[in-house]
């Protein structure tokens, strides 16, 4: 299993270098710059999209425009927003806040864009089941040609289905399910593989009945679950409001700037702040993957970039206007840096071959509860995350005859780890975004973060089911939709049987997915790309020249 993981963090490694965000932000830069910023247009017609204004019982489609970007946001506001936020904070500090700002923004652009292409692409032969995405915009550029140019046409839109099933299977299942599981246990004793059995159900019966099901369910759940949440997020911040300039603050400066480790942070540089922030906001809003693109093809519009403007909405109600929300509300509430729970003493360093194993005594305290995982820091080979020499081992509190003991993993180091002793409470995940409600309010984070997991894990994990469905549908059929929905729900409860353990290795998992299909979609985009800003351009001449009205 060791060296399973090791492959997975090899090949994450070399999707997620410097030079695959600098192609991300400079297709963000080139499509904003080239639309005439079409954010400003997603901001305001796009609104009066999705409120119905020109909705057709006649056009061709499956669902309403607002139903089309509730599946979509239901795919990326969920726990990317809770656990994703929380886990950009925890490796990349405050810093990460701002690089998420940044694709939030340029994101509007690329999302408006390929959603757009994936419209003027789509295949709508089945009127209650249409599909669309970046293999379809493949197919049809390349249906037409003969020769090596369709069997290159035909491995490109193979190759974006395969990483959107590895996608689908890890960022939009296992990260979810898993997330879900570990702070359920950790609030209520619920063991992980029995909520990873329960979302498997509730996800398998809504996924069976495809995407009208789907979107009459995301409709109803999405709005629910962001009024909640954002209420609970102002809530914080209005107890907390004059932390709030000083936190802004940090954000910016931190993005810049080196930041020395505090507490419970290790610290980082100002590289470790770009790239997890980068990685997490594109985790979150899934600007330059192609992935929403299936969802909005489903849309009921004779406009094809009517659709794609709706899209550009989603970057800012995700990224900007939500996981903003929630990186204040760890930030202020000092959780991201918090105190140490208790003091390692007579701590005890011994080599054992070519590791070291980690002892000591500690005094007893409540919030120690058996099955409790915490972290120490020590220093010791430089940590490739941070940029420091400073890292966490992790244990778990066990208890037997009523005497508390923590079991720590073994320490892999070329030189010999120094600490400090001090102990902290791992909060993985949407935990941590859990722990800093409970600042405020205790219980707070206890119901209020595991309904929004729960809600927003199902609601997510029922988009993206959809769209690895089309992946495989492209692929094999839809005779082989019947085994991957199976498999799918299978997949929810693996995640819970301990295969994924810490925040590190969820976050490398989740960017397994994430980075295969931005690789496999910047392609499609910068090659076809300029049919969606010539058909945008057209599109928005004819609004300014008011040819467009309500009902059409």
């Amino acid at each position: 299993m060791e060296e399973f993981k090791l492959i997975i963090e090899i090949i994450g490694g070399f999707l997620w270098n410097n030079y695959t965000l600098y192609a991300v932000v400079a297709t963000g830069v080139v499509f904003t710059i080239w639309s005439g910023f079409s954010q400003y247009y997603a901001l305001t017609h796009g609104f009066k999209v999705v409120k119905g204004d020109y909705d057709k019982d006649s056009d061709p489609g499956a669902i309403s425009h607002f139903q089309a970007l509730s599946t979509a946001l239901s795919a990326t506001v969920g726990l990317g927003n809770i656990g994703g936020v929380a886990l950009a904070i925890s490796l990349g500090g405050p810093g990460a806040v701002f690089w998420m700002w940044v694709v939030g923004f340029l994101g509007m652009a690329i999302k408006l864009s390929e959603v757009s292409l994936s419209m003027i692409h789509r295949n709508i032969d089945e009127a209650d089941n249409p599909s669309g995405g970046p293999m379809w915009v493949v197919e049809r550029n390349f249906a037409n040609k003969s020769g090596l140019l369709k069997v290159l046409g035909k491995f490109i839109a193979g190759t974006f289905c395969v990483a959107l099933i590895v996608n689908t299977i890890t960022a939009g299942n296992m990260f979810q399910a898993w997330n879900v599981a570990n702070l359920t246990e950790a609030y209520f004793g619920v063991p992980t593989i029995v909520t990873g059995l329960v979302l498997a159900i509730i996800v398998g019966s809504v996924i069976i009945g495809g995407i009208k099901r789907i979107g009459a369910v995301t409709s109803k759940l999405v709005p629910f679950m962001l009024i909640i949440y954002v209420l609970a997020c102002i809530y914080v911040l209005a107890l907390n409001f004059s932390s709030i300039p000083e936190m802004l603050s940090l954000i910016v400066t931190a993005a810049f700037s080196p930041m020395e480790s505090s507490n419970a942070f290790l610290g980082g540089t100002a590289g470790s702040a770009f790239i997890f922030g980068m990685q997490r906001a594109l985790f979150s809003n899934e600007a330059g993957q192609g992935s929403s693109a299936i969802a909005h093809s489903a849309a009921k519009t004779d406009e094809p970039i009517r659709e794609g403007v709706v899209a550009g909405l989603e970057p800012f109600i995700d990224t900007i206007v939500v996981c903003t929300m929630s990186a204040l509300v760890i930030l202020v509430t000092g959780i991201w840096n918090r105190p140490a729970e208790v003091q390692l003493t007579e701590v005890v360093i011994a080599q054992e071959g070519q590791t070291w194993s980690l002892d000591g005594s500690f005094e007893d305290k409540e919030s120690l509860k058996e099955g409790a995982k915490v972290f120490m820091i020590y220093s010791g080979s430089e940590n490739t995350d941070s940029g420091n020499a400073l890292n966490k081992v992790y244990g778990t509190v066990m208890v037997e005859n009523s005497s508390k003991s923590i079991q720590w993993d073994r320490i892999k180091s070329q030189k010999i780890p120094n600490t400090d002793g001090a102990i902290y409470l791992d909060y993985v995940g949407a935990n941590l975004t859990a722990a800093a409600f409970d600042e405020v309010s205790s219980g707070l984070g206890k119901w209020l973060v595991t309904l929004a997991s729960w809600l927003f894990a199902i609601s997510t994990m029922i988009s993206w089911s959809y769209y690895g469905e089309k992946g495989v549908a492209f692929l094999m059929g839809e005779k082989a939709i019947l085994t991957y929905k199976l498999s799918f729900c299978a997949l929810a409860v693996l995640s819970t049987t301990g295969f994924i353990q810490t925040d590190r290795e969820l976050n490398l998992f989740a960017n397994l997915g994430t980075g295969l299909c931005i690789m496999a979609n910047l392609p499609i985009l910068w090659l076809f790309g300029y049919q969606a800003i010539r058909d945008y351009k057209v599109y928005i001449a004819k609004l300014k020249a008011g040819n467009f009205h309500r009902g059409q």
